[in-house]
C-alpha cells in the first residue's frame, strides 16, 4: 500500500534543535526520524524505524549466513549473574541499577554475556551440542556521564550482540573468524568504510579484541595505523621498548639547585642555562602522581615516570589501571604524604631508598616502557627546588612495573616493526572479542567432552551498534538541504510529489504511485492538497528519499521530473518512462 504523507505521522522542523552538535543529530530530529525524550534518550518515529529495520535486516541476513541463530532477552536483568562475573562492580556508575518492590536488585543490561551463558548452561551439556552461535538485536543501557552527538553517544541504544560457544580453543578460532568475516560483509553492504584495529577488551575480558572503526573527524576514538598494516586504538597501542644501554662508565647522579622549576619547560630552560647543556624535554623524567580508587573503595597513590615530552593520555590510563578509577592526586593526597615534594618528585634520592627496595617516596613507582635500563634522566631529587641529572634507570632506581599511560604521537614506531604510525579519528561500529572461559568459569558452563570429562566452554562475543551505524550513515550522507539516504537503507525507494493545485497533477501522481508500488518499490506519496510546492520540495530534501518524482504543470502533457537526490540532477521524462527507469535503478 502506498504511504500517503497526508496521514503519515511526520512533522519536519525548519530550525536546528538546540544542543544538536553534529549533522546526524540535527537532521534526524529535523526530518522527523527521532525525537529527544531526555539527554541521550530518543523516541523512534515511523521514518526512523524504517531505516533502523533496513539495517537490522542486513545484520540478520549476514548473521544467518554465518550460522548464527536469533534469540531475545529482556533488558531488565537480575543482579546475581552480573555479580558472579564481577561486572556488577566493574561497570561502576555506567550501570542503571534499580530495585523491585521487594528490594531485589536489578539492572538495565549494558550487554548480555551472563544471560547468554546461563541459557546455554541450562539447555546444553555435551560437546556434541557445540559449536553454537546465537545473537539478539536488543536495546542496551549505559549511564553515560556526558551523552552527546545524538545517537552516536546515547544512554539507550540498539545493539546486535552475538555469542559463540565452543568446546575447544581451536573451535573458538573458527567461530571468531566466521563472525569477523560476517562483519566485513555487513559494513560493505551498508557502504561503510572501516578499519579493523587491535583493541583493549576492557570490562568484557578475554584474550583477543578487535574493533571495527569508521574513520570520521567526529569520531571519539583515536586510532593509529602504519603503512605496513598495523592498526590499533590508542588504548591498545604498545610502545616499542628500547634495548638496554650499558651504563658502567656513566657518571653518578648529581643534585643541582633548580628554584622555580616546577614544570618541564622551566626545568629544561634552567638546565640548559645552569648545566651548559643542550637538553630537551625528552631528556627529563616527569613523575605523575595518580590516585586509584579500587572496587573495594580503597584509595592508593601511584607514581608513574614518563618522558618529559609526553603527556598522560586519560583513556590509556583508565585502561591501564582498570577496573580502578583513576584521577590526579589531590592537594590532600600531597599533604598526607610528606615525602611527595610537589614539582620535584623523582625515583632516586640521596637520602631515600636503596635500589631494589622501597621507592624514594615510599609509594609504588611505575614507569613508561621508554624508561628502560641504562637510560639517563634529569628528574626531581625529592628535595624542594632541587633536581638531579645523570639518574640512570636500573642503576640508581628500579621500577615496580611498566605501565602504558603516555600519549601516542604520529611518527611513533609500530610495535610490529611495520614503520611509523599516523593518528586518525574513528567511531566504533563493531567489536569482536575472544572471551575465552571467563564467563563460563564464573557461571559454571561446562560440557562433557568426547572422553566423558567435564570441560569448560570457551566463548566469543561480537557486537554491532545498530543505532550508531544509522547515525553514521546519516552523518556521511547529507547536504545543506537535508539527508540523502543510500538506497540500501532509505525509508522509501521513491517519493512522489504532487506539486501545484492542478487536479491533473494529483491524478497523475496517484496513478504513478500505484504503478511504482505494483512494480515492487516502496513509495511515499506527498498528496497534501493545501501545501505549496516549495514546502513539499523542502520536506523532500530534508527527509532524504534518494529518488523523487515531481508531478507538476507538465502532467497534463504526460511529462514529469525525475530528481536524483544524491546527484541533484533533475530530468524531464514522460510518465511512461518513470516505472521502467526506477525499477531498473533498484
Amino acid at each position: 500500500m502506498v504511504t500517503r504523507l497526508s496521514n503519515f505521522f511526520l512533522r519536519t522542523l525548519r530550525e536546528d534543535p538546540a544542543g544538536a552538535e553534529v549533522a546526524s543529530h540535527r537532521l534526524l530530529i529535523r526530518a522527523g526520524y527521532i525525537r529527544p525524550q531526555a539527554a541521550g534518550i530518543f523516541a523512534w518515529l515511523p521514518l526512523g524505524l524504517r531505516v533502523k529495520s533496513k539495517i537490522e535486516t542486513v545484520v540478520r541476513e549476514e548473521m544467518a549466513a554465518a550460522g548464527a541463530q536469533e534469540v531475545h532477552f529482556p533488558a531488565l536483568m537480575p543482579r546475581e549473574a552480573y555479580e558472579a562475573t564481577g561486572r556488577w562492580e566493574e561497570y561502576g556508575d555506567l550501570l542503571f541499577r534499580l530495585q523491585d518492590r521487594k528490594g531485589g536488585d536489578y539492572l538495565l543490561a549494558p550487554t548480555h554475556e551472563e544471560a547468554f551463558t546461563l541459557l546455554v548452561k541450562d539447555l546444553y551439556s555435551s560437546y556434541k551440542d557445540l559449536p553454537l552461535t546465537i545473537f539478539q538485536i536488543q536495546d542496551k543501557y549505559r549511564d553515560e556521564a556526558r551523552p552527546r552527538a545524538g545517537l552516536l553517544r546515547g544512554r539507550e541504544f540498539t545493539m546486535k550482540d552475538a555469542y559463540s560457544f565452543d568446546s575447544s580453543d581451536e573451535g573458538l578460532e573458527v567461530s571468531y573468524q566466521a563472525q569477523r568475516d560476517a562483519y566485513e560483509r555487513i559494513f560493505q553492504r551498508l557502504g561503510l568504510e572501516y578499519v579493523i584495529v587491535q583493541a583493549d577488551a576492557g570490562a568484557m575480558g578475554g584474550s583477543r579484541s578487535e574493533e571495527f572503526l569508521h574513520p570520521t573527524p567526529v569520531g571519539e576514538d583515536t586510532f593509529v595505523r602504519s603503512a605496513g598494516g598495523y592498526a590499533a586504538n590508542v588504548e591498545a597501542f604498545t610502545t616499542a621498548v628500547p634495548e638496554a644501554i650499558a651504563y658502567d662508565d656513566d657518571a653518578s647522579p648529581v643534585i643541582f639547585d633548580s628554584p622555580d622549576t616546577p614544570t618541564i619547560d622551566t626545568l629544561v630552560a634552567h638546565a640548559n642555562r645552569e648545566l651548559d647543556g643542550d637538553y630537551t624535554a625528552a631528556d627529563t623524567l616527569k613523575n605523575v602522581v595518580l590516585a586509584l580508587t579500587h572496587l573495594d573503595g580503597t584509595r592508593e597513590l601511584v607514581i608513574v615516570g614518563i618522558p618529559g615530552d609526553r603527556e598522560v593520555d586519560e583513556k590509556r590510563a583508565e585502561v591501564a589501571f582498570a577496573p580502578a578509577e583513576v584521577e590526579t592526586a589531590t592537594a590532600e593526597d600531597f599533604e598526607n604524604n610528606p615525602l611527595l615534594v610537589k614539582g620535584y618528585i623523582g625515583p632516586w634520592s640521596p637520602t631515600g631508598a636503596v635500589l631494589g627496595e622501597e621507592s624514594a617516596t615510599g609509594i609504588r613507582y611505575l614507569v613508561d616502557p621508554r624508561v628502560s635500563e641504562g637510560t639517563s634522566w634529569i628528574t626531581g631529587a625529592n628535595i624542594d627546588e632541587k633536581h638531579a641529572h645523570s639518574v640512570v634507570a636500573g642503576r640508581d632506581f628500579a621500577a615496580d612495573g611498566i605501565v602504558e599511560i603516555a600519549n601516542v604521537r604520529a611518527g611513533d614506531p609500530a610495535p610490529d616493526g611495520s614503520g611509523p604510525v599516523e593518528l586518525a579519528r574513528g567511531m566504533e561500529i563493531g567489536h569482536v572479542f575472544q572471551l575465552g572461559r571467563k564467563y563460563a568459569e564464573a557461571l559454571g558452563l561446562k560440557v562433557l567432552n568426547e572422553n566423558g570429562k567435564l570441560v569448560t566452554v570457551t566463548m566469543g562475543s561480537y557486537g554491532i551498534g545498530v543505532t550508531r551505524i544509522l547515525a553514521i550513515i546519516a552523518e556521511l550522507n547529507n547536504d545543506d538541504k537535508g539527508l540523502i539516504w543510500p538506497a540500501s537503507v532509505a525509508p522509501f525507494d521513491v517519493q512522489v510529489v504532487a506539486a501545484g493545485r492542478d487536479q491533473v497533477a494529483f491524478e497523475v501522481a496517484e496513478g504513478l504511485s500505484a504503478q511504482l508500488e505494483a512494480a515492487g518499490l516502496d513509495v511515499l506519496y506527498d498528496d497534501r492538497p493545501k501545501v505549496s510546492p516549495g514546502v513539499k520540495f523542502g520536506d523532500a530534501e530534508l527527509v532524504g528519499v534518494p529518488k523523487i518524482v515531481i508531478v507538476g504543470r507538465g502532467a497534463a502533457e504526460g511529462q514529469v521530473e525525475l530528481w536524483d537526490r544524491a546527484t541533484g540532477e533533475r530530468e524531464a521524462v514522460s510518465v511512461d518512462e518513470v516505472v521502467p527507469r526506477l525499477s531498473a535503478a533498484r
